[in-house]
């Protein structure tokens, strides 16, 4: 009898002083956009509890007391079988600070903590990329409150950094590099193996080998342009050369055909030079002309001397020949009459 009233009396005594260290606080994260459950550290709901009451600030947000239904401020709460406040789907608006408190059935208020609830972001995937030239990688997460950035290469440790960007300069690339972003409420990371050949050249070079080849290019497009244009000019001229050319042959061409209607005009007007010539053996005699003696022949037939040079110039009589005057032959001495022969 009395083991068992000194065991009642450590019992109750344990009890309230639980109770009275009540203002242990703790720090709990959540993550923005997921659920939360909040639990009361050092506590397992028994058939002494009568009362479980969370609180954020003066504000009542759920409750829970035997034979009654559980009380909740709003469709976000939800107060567990054991005692722990469920928040669903975290907003900024849901950090601070909450206060459990737990009584008894005889009304005895056994426990009391608070706890400060910090809603932060996810990480996101971190990305990793490089540069040759200056053999420096960046690691970079897009995503995420209170980053921290780690740098592996293979399992070795590179370096750490709270934010995120970080940047490094290789002096190897025997194994591939991983990059790990971390925060209180979620992880993630990013492996590459990097690749650079062994002598890279520098940009500006690579630029103006570019520029370069693009002026190159435009220079010969434009002299391809100029000599087929001159080409081209030049086929124009020849063709109007020609066209004149042609023009003028042809005008050639038919200035001597009124001259020659002018010399067949005498010729038609003279009939007898357009007859043809008569037969061998028959001598055309012109009426009123007598043949003249031999003497006379033979002066006719005689060669004439060339006239000696003289500063006058000898014109040329143009159209058909004149008519010769006739030659009477003198009458031999001794002979009083000249006979002359008869008609034929």
């Amino acid at each position: 009898m009395r083991c068992k009233f000194l065991g009642s009396f450590f019992l109750l005594f344990s009890l309230s002083s639980k109770g009275a260290d009540c203002r242990d606080s703790g720090t709990v994260w959540g993550a923005l956009g997921h659920g939360i459950n909040l639990n009361i550290p050092n506590f397992q709901m028994t058939d002494d509890i009568d009362e479980v009451r969370w609180e954020r600030g003066s504000t009542l947000v759920a409750e829970f007391k035997r034979k009654m239904k559980p009380f909740l401020k709003s469709g976000a709460f939800e107060i567990l079988a054991n005692g722990d406040l469920k928040i669903k789907n975290l907003t900024r608006d849901d950090s601070g600070t909450y206060n459990v408190t737990v009584y008894s059935t005889n009304g005895t208020r056994i426990l009391n903590k608070a706890l400060d609830l910090r809603i932060l972001e996810m990480v996101s995937k971190p990305m990793i990329y490089w540069e040759c030239s200056n053999a420096t990688l960046t690691c970079e997460v897009l995503e995420g409150t209170d980053v921290e950035l780690k740098l592996y290469q293979g399992k070795e440790h590179l370096r750490s950094l709270r934010q995120k960007t970080m940047s490094y300069q290789w002096t190897n690339l025997r194994a591939p590099f991983k990059c790990k972003a971390v925060n209180r409420v979620s992880q993630e990371s990013e492996m590459e193996v990097v690749n650079c050949p062994e002598k890279g050249l520098p940009l500006y070079l690579i630029v103006g080998v570019s520029a370069g080849g693009l002026l190159l290019v435009f220079f010969g497009a434009l002299f391809i342009f100029c000599i087929c244009k001159r080409k081209k000019r030049n086929r124009r001229r020849k063709g109007e050369e020609l066209e004149i050319k042609a023009s003028r042959m042809s005008t050639v061409e038919r200035g001597p055909k009124p001259h020659s209607t002018q010399a067949s005009a005498p010729a038609s007007q003279n009939p007898v030079a357009s007859q043809a010539p008569p037969p061998p053996g028959h001598h055309l005699q012109t009426p009123g002309h007598r043949p003249l003696p031999p003497s006379h022949r033979n002066r006719e037939h005689q060669p004439k001397k060339r006239p000696p040079p003289s500063g006058t110039q000898v014109h040329q009589q143009k159209g058909p020949p004149l008519p010769r005057p006739r030659v009477q032959p003198k009458p031999p001495c001794g002979s009083g009459d000249v006979s002359l022969p008869p008609p034929n």
